[in-house]
């Protein structure tokens, strides 16, 4: 991304930012047929993924249409997105009969699922990671579906290993990564056997500057608590670069389904991020926790190879986080938890 900022000032700008379309995205919805459906867009990252495609379809004089999908149980991200043109649609996606009502689209990014909360209410997470999936198949069974995944699938790994690879066997760890896996499954159930063009998006971690690995680091800092260095390596991925690969894996869905490592090609130390953090915001810096030794490490050389380096390297990500926490930016509340390598989240 040519003339990135030093600073990021206001979320207006932030916005703005995560949902700018490469030249390679417009290329896409310019030969892209049919319309975008979009699973899930009320989360973290659905309103830049939906607003982003919003842009490249109308800079590619594309007529698809955007369809985002959600219970908006907020009504903050359906404001967003009406005001960008996506056309939001309310529906409870394990109702069978709800699903069924809903317009069957070419393309799908399925971004429906969840984490936080697991422990002590296994039984949604499941429901929610397995079960809705299934419904989701049986209904866009002629789509191209680019499913969200994470590199929690696979075991944790030494940083000397390089990362996981899209070929390493899934080892996870705790019920919400095992529900993740039973998510993929599912999915693979149907394309293997009913012939379902998907994509598996195994992402780690996002970085939108509100939340994300290197904002719990920079607000550690900020709060003068320690940094938990449990975790000695990680790897990040501006969420706009994130979303631009999911839109454009639409591409490269498959039967078998196709599996994709995205994050950063930089493996970043939690020791050296830190500190760099605390001299640009004129902050001491302490660190907590044993070295764990092994971490969720995953090697995006296949997505490399497709879509080229992502836009924002790590360097500019580290420099704008600690800018922004610095002078007091949003944060959304919603701590990664890297350092858990037990599963329990």
């Amino acid at each position: 991304m040519p003339d990135l900022p030093d600073v990021i000032e206001n979320e207006d700008v932030l916005d703005e930012l995560l949902s700018q379309p490469s030249d390679a995205l417009v290329a896409l919805m310019s030969r892209l047929e049919g319309d975008v459906t979009i699973l899930g867009v009320g989360g973290k990252i659905g309103v830049s993924l939906a607003t982003q495609a919003v842009k490249a379809i109308g800079k590619a004089g594309s007529k698809a249409r955007v369809i985002g999908v959600d219970l908006f149980g907020d009504p903050a991200p359906k404001e967003k997105l009406d005001a960008v043109g996506v056309e939001t649609v309310a529906c409870d996606l394990l109702d069978r009969a709800a699903i069924s009502k809903l317009t069957v689209t070419p393309n799908v990014v399925y971004m429906a699922g969840r984490k936080f909360g697991t422990e002590g209410s296994e039984d949604l997470t499941w429901a929610l990671n397995t079960l809705l999936p299934a419904n989701v198949c049986e209904h866009y069974t002629t789509s191209r579906i680019v499913a969200f995944s994470t590199g929690c699938v696979y075991p944790l790994v030494t940083a000397d290993s390089g990362g996981a690879t899209e070929a390493t066997p899934p080892a996870p760890v705790g019920e919400y990564a095992q529900s993740c896996l039973g998510r993929e499954r599912t999915f693979q159930y149907y394309s293997a056997r009913k012939g379902l063009q998907v994509c598996l998006f195994r992402l780690n971690y996002s970085v939108d500057l509100r939340y994300g690995v290197l904002y719990d680091i920079a607000s550690a800092i900020a709060e003068g608590r320690p940094v938990n260095a449990s975790v000695r390596h990680f790897n990040v991925i501006w969420q706009g670069d994130a979303c631009d690969q999911a839109l454009r894996c639409l591409e490269h869905c498959g039967s078998p389904a196709e599996l994709m490592n995205v994050t950063g090609p930089e493996m970043l130390k939690t020791r050296d991020v830190a500190t760099k953090m605390g001299e640009l915001m004129g902050k001491p810096v302490a660190f907590e926790g044993e070295d764990a030794g092994v971490a969720y490490l995953s090697d995006s050389s296949k997505a490399m190879k497709l879509f080229g380096p992502p836009g924002v390297g790590a360097e500019k990500l580290i420099a704008w986080q600690a800018d922004w926490v610095k002078r007091g930016g949003r944060s959304l509340g919603k701590p990664t938890h890297f350092e858990v390598s037990d599963g329990k989240y």
